[in-house]
């Protein structure tokens, strides 16, 4: 990974703005050394289509991506097109990463963490470092340093 080859990250959707999708860019951002390109476009509703439009505007977002962040917040306010979209991301072969619910105490929904390749919370190493692991199968091996006060 490099800014010349950064991994290509689809977050699930649902053509709407949603202050998770969002968040999740802001963790990303804040890892230094992280490239990354956004292939989902929360922006370009098709116009035309109807449901099977919105399918294929899915899929043809999905197309780029090396792995797929699905946000289980998302998943409760929108089952059927989150789980459309955990559909054709397992249907091609792309590694699944489910996100905690944000701020709440709640638990990832059942058929949301057995669909996953790894469930993680809002933490913007872990995020980062299970898509590493999923997209690209690097192991970042990091060590968590404790300071003491003697």
């Amino acid at each position: 990974m490099s800014a010349k080859n950064p991994i290509r990250v689809y977050v699930t959707h649902s053509f709407a703005s949603h202050s998770d999708y969002h968040r999740v860019f802001e963790y990303l951002e804040a890892v230094p050394n992280f490239f990354y390109r956004n292939t989902s476009v929360p922006d370009h509703l098709p116009t035309t289509g109807g449901k099977e439009g919105l399918k294929e505007e899915y899929r043809n977002q999905m197309k780029m991506a090396e792995v797929v962040v699905a946000l289980s917040s998302l998943y409760v306010e929108n089952e059927f097109w989150t789980s459309y979209q955990m559909d054709v991301a397992q249907a091609t072969g792309l590694p699944l990463i489910v996100v905690e619910p944000f701020g709440v105490s709640a638990k990832v929904p059942a058929e949301l963490a057995k669909r996953a390749a790894e469930v993680v919370g809002w933490n913007e190493r872990l995020i980062v470092d299970a898509i590493r692991r999923q997209a690209r199968h690097e192991d970042t091996q990091r060590w968590d340093t404790i300071e003491f006060k003697l």
